[in-house]
């Protein structure tokens, strides 16, 4: 972390600011920064991510565990949102690199299963040997495989909880397995994420 502390802080001020962008970043003292001159790569207790960095930007650090991004011209449009943008994925990286995230997912509607097994194909199709077995109403079950960089757990049948360094990816996976039964508004069934909710609608009467 301390060659990054020696990065360019020469990033001129501008009046036009992006409220995500210039929210300082901390740095827990467990997670190390190495920047290049296209990118940062963050390494924390569970791994390690590389964030593209463009030739425009500035990283500093304005206190010490405390990052900041800059960009040299906050007027041109493209720069003020690359700015906003690159600063929530090295947040993300560290999160992820230190803490994880997950993704609660709740089934919904009678007869609505979850289960963990072995996926008989192992990890020859890129997934990390195990599969979501649901039943979510149809005529048959709905085998779904885990992904090699997301880990999946099913503290009851009726809940799915998915983890993963990378936020990104577990949302697009989270969002596949909701797909295959998305909440319907008449009966409230289906599959939900986390604290979704759904406003029901009255049943047409004849």
């Amino acid at each position: 972390m301390n060659t990054l502390r020696r990065f360019s802080t020469s990033g001129r001020v501008c009046g036009f600011i992006s409220n995500i962008g210039k929210q300082p970043i901390p740095v827990p003292p467990n997670v190390t920064l190495t920047p290049s001159s296209t990118s940062l790569v963050v390494k924390g207790p569970l791994g390690e991510k590389t964030v593209p960095i463009e030739p425009y930007m500035q990283l500093s650090f304005t206190q010490p565990d405390v990052l900041s991004l800059t960009v040299e011209d906050g007027a041109i449009k493209h720069q003020r949102a690359m700015w906003g943008t690159t600063r929530s994925l090295i947040h993300n990286a560290i999160t992820g690199m230190t803490n994880g995230f997950s993704k609660p997912l709740y089934l919904v509607g009678v007869g609505y299963r979850a289960a963990l097994e072995d996926d008989p194909r192992g990890t020859l199709a890129g997934g990390n040997g195990k599969r979501l077995n649901l039943k979510l109403g149809h005529s048959h079950n709905i085998f779904v495989p885990i992904p090699a960089h997301i880990t999946a757990e099913v503290p009851s049948a009726t809940k799915i909880v998915l983890s993963s360094t990378n936020n990104v990816a577990l949302g697009h996976f989270a969002a596949k397995i909701r797909r295959l039964r998305p909440p319907e508004p008449y009966k409230g069934k289906g599959v939900f994420i986390g604290n979704e909710t759904i406003r029901l609608r009255a049943v047409k009467k004849k």
